[in-house]
């Protein structure tokens, strides 16, 4: 009998380690559950339509990614039927005369929708801090521009070249640029800077505009996520981009500006301590011909901009 007993003894340790390891199969099975969950991209996309697995990125000189379908087509429609109607030209101060006159380098027409306009602005605007890890409240309002047959928006930087419009949130770190619609030909953004503009192929659909540049198709719900600024916070000169002009259809784009801080809408213009001066030799006489009142986002400035004859109009 007593020889029995060591075999017993080892029949009860391995029925032993068989519970536990069919435990342990349990508890891990269970975390690998709970692990898949939190990884997987559809719970993002349940809770603000974001899903990284669309995002793809095309050029490091300087930092672009491409997001496939960002938005559906009805958001894209939803978006279009909030500027159809209030759309405006964009007006400048010529240089010569300090007549107001349509600006040479932007011939679209544009208007800016309010931050949380309705529900569907609402999620949109948390998806793309979603996607860029930037607060909403460092955006500026979403921008809707239209271009019609010849109008196109030339080549630009979005980060400040004058310090003084660093006052509403610092730099613009970065631009989304959602495409709204299709256009049958023309209307791609290109970036002549970019270190891909070389290699880039093009065939006979592209518009020659195109050339100059790497460029990029509009594709309706389609959207660039462009960085202005180098991981050191300096600005990329490379960010340069433009639109060209459309030849056949025309080019509905959105676009979002995030700054490096929050983004005040209701900021003073004038904070104290600036130095008051204008930003022209031309301002008094513009003011005196009533330009204050008649152009005001030019010679006053708005959230974003920071007024081109503030001390001759009085407002510092």
């Amino acid at each position: 009998m007593a020889s029995l007993l060591p075999f017993f003894l080892l029949f009860l340790v391995f029925s032993g380690s068989s519970h536990m390891c069919s435990s342990r199969k349990v508890e891990l099975g269970i975390t690998a559950t709970k692990l898949e969950h939190h990884l997987h991209p559809n719970i993002s996309t349940l809770s603000t339509g974001f899903d990284p697995s669309k995002v793809v990125q095309i050029s490091w000189h300087p930092r672009i990614f491409l997001y496939e379908g960002f938005l559906s087509d009805e958001e894209c429609d939803h978006m279009i039927s909030l500027a159809n109607g209030k759309l405006e030209k964009f007006m400048v101060a010529d240089n010569d005369t300090g007549h107001i006159i349509p600006s040479s380098d932007c011939t679209c027409t544009g208007v800016f929708l309010s931050r949380g306009q309705d529900a569907v602005v609402s999620k949109i605007e948390k998806r793309i801090s979603t996607w860029t890890f930037l607060p909403k409240e460092n955006g500026e309002d979403i921008q809707i521009l239209h271009y019609g047959i010849n109008e196109s928006y030339q080549s630009h930087v979005d980060y400040y070249q004058d310090k003084s419009k660093l006052t509403y949130g610092g730099h613009c770190i970065a631009t989304i640029l959602i495409y709204l619609s299709n256009v049958t030909r023309g209307g791609e953004t290109i970036f002549p800077l970019s270190e891909l503009k070389d290699v880039q192929v093009k065939d006979e659909t592209w518009s020659s505009c195109a050339a100059k540049g790497y460029a990029v198709k509009p594709v309706k719900g389609n959207a660039l996520l462009l960085f202005n600024l180098h991981p050191d916070a300096t600005a990329d000169q490379s960010s340069l981009r433009g639109g060209c002009a459309v030849h056949e259809g025309e080019k509905w784009l959105a676009t979002k500006r995030i700054h490096v801080r929050t983004f005040n809408s209701r900021k003073p213009l004038f904070v104290p301590g600036d130095d008051c001066t204008d930003e022209d030799d031309n301002c008094p006489h513009w003011a005196a011909a009533g330009e204050c009142q008649k152009n005001p986002v030019f010679m006053l400035g708005t959230s974003d901009y920071y007024g081109s004859c503030r001390k001759s109009c009085g407002v510092c």
